[in-house]
């Protein structure tokens, strides 16, 4: 740890609050300050009895929240002549606001929640909100709660870690810029297929249009589609084969860290309501909603035998998917008896549940059924991988795989179940014959 950083750790030993207080709230105004190590160390004061949990969350995150919003009054007050005159000085020249002026065009300030996790980037959106005249209320709203919402979580985590905190607490943070990232990209992704989804539907249909020009029959077009698609699950598959040997140590390292997080959270006590999360993945409970979506499938009338289809191939083919895994990667769980990478429980928790869920919201038009389906489902995901470790059934990185390959076969199946409507709808094939 370098002197700088043990000085701040000293500082809080001494003044507690105060620090935490101020040092979310210069760096909040892009002043050079380890936020994340003064936030984690707060919460190993807590666990020792020093600090008190809540009340470091609330002064932390009012820090914060007041230094966003003196960064948002300073950028408001100087305006956009200023950045472009001076900006080049301390990196926030012309060019990067034009950037990042059309980043939140296009995508929102919702990501303002997100950025706290991505350093560099939180330092900079409170200057760029006022300068673009973000009105207040709104940059208020999403500030505020990605600010409590953030030092909540590295104020928690350094708890949790308790007398391991010196041994984990870089993991830690380098863990929450991925999940911010990830966050970020995943959100990125989602509003630039809703945004342009109309011209998406139209370049699928030109590209499909042309192989029907080009192949002269629908159902060599399905099968390139379905081959395409085959052919991207093998080289995912083979591209992580690759990178296997050089992310062991990362697995090893992640494994104990989340494994040690996961036992601190959820005590012995957990244990009724684990073994019932572990159920929920696992069969026979699985027959469950497959059983429902069959059902549900049958009483619509809409594209039933195309749903009906390919509900069959992706849970039949997400078992013979995921077991090929398991063997190719050949990776023993915790027990030591069986192939554990990656976890089969979440895989095909991911697959059934999700792709049960989709269906049965696909044709819902009421948002808040489609968005109460979707929290409810990830929630139980969730859990389910944490049983998963909690019950020493699999390794973290097991269940973080599981999830991967579950949501990228999900997707898969998703996206090519959307094509083949699609060409349906618009007479690419009769209606009244399905050619796979």
């Amino acid at each position: 740890m370098s002197y700088f950083n043990d000085l701040v750790i000293r500082l809080l030993e001494l003044y507690g609050y105060l620090v935490l207080f101020f040092g979310l709230f210069l760096e909040m105004l892009a002043i050079p300050l380890p936020g994340e190590l003064i936030m984690t160390y707060a919460g190993l004061t807590v666990y020792e009895g020093k600090l008190n949990w809540l009340l470091s969350i609330v002064i932390a995150g009012t820090g914060a929240s007041l230094g966003m919003t003196i960064a948002y009054l300073i950028g408001y007050k100087l305006g956009r002549p200023f950045f472009e005159k001076y900006g080049s000085r301390f990196h926030f020249g012309p060019d990067k606001l034009d950037g990042i002026s059309k980043w939140f065009d296009r995508y929102g300030n919702k990501m303002l929640i997100f950025a706290y996790f991505i350093p560099g980037v939180r330092h900079l959106t409170g200057y760029f909100s006022g300068t673009t005249r973000l009105p207040f209320r709104k940059y208020a709203v999403f500030a505020y709660s990605g600010a409590f919402f953030w030092v909540s979580v590295f104020i928690t985590l350094g708890k949790l870690l308790g007398p391991e905190w010196e041994r984990y607490h870089s993991a830690i943070s380098l863990y929450m810029l991925a999940f911010g990232l990830l966050t970020a990209v995943g959100y990125l992704l989602f509003t630039i297929i809703r945004k342009h989804r109309s011209q998406i539907q139209l370049n699928v249909l030109t590209w499909l249009e042309k192989g029907l020009n080009r192949f002269k029959s629908t159902g060599k077009v399905q099968l390139l589609i379905l081959s395409a698609g085959a052919l991207f699950i093998v080289c995912f598959s083979f591209t992580i084969g690759l990178i296997q040997d050089f992310l062991a140590n990362e697995f090893t390292q992640f494994d104990e860290v989340s494994g040690y997080v996961i036992a601190r959270v959820f005590t012995p006590d957990w244990l009724t309501w684990m073994e019932c999360m572990a159920a929920f993945g696992s069969y026979p409970f699985l027959l469950l909603p497959m059983a429902a979506t069959l059902v549900w499938i049958g009483f619509h009338n809409k594209d039933r035998l195309l749903e009906l289809t390919f509900f069959a191939v992706a849970m039949a083919g997400g078992e013979g998917l995921d077991e090929a895994l398991r063997r190719g990667f050949h990776r023993f769980g915790p027990v030591g008896s069986h192939l554990s990478f990656p976890s089969e429980q979440v895989f095909m928790a991911v697959t059934v549940y999700g792709f049960s869920v989709y269906l049965a919201v696909r044709h819902r038009q009421k948002t808040r059924y489609r968005l109460t389906a979707t929290l409810v489902v990830l929630a139980l995901l969730v859990f389910i991988g944490i049983s998963s470790v909690y019950m020493g059934t699999n390794y973290p990185s097991d269940v973080a795989a599981g999830y991967v390959f579950g949501g990228l076969w999900f997707t898969l199946n998703v996206a090519l179940l959307e094509i083949f409507r699609l060409m349906r709808s618009r007479h690419l094939w009769p209606r009244t014959k399905l050619a796979i």
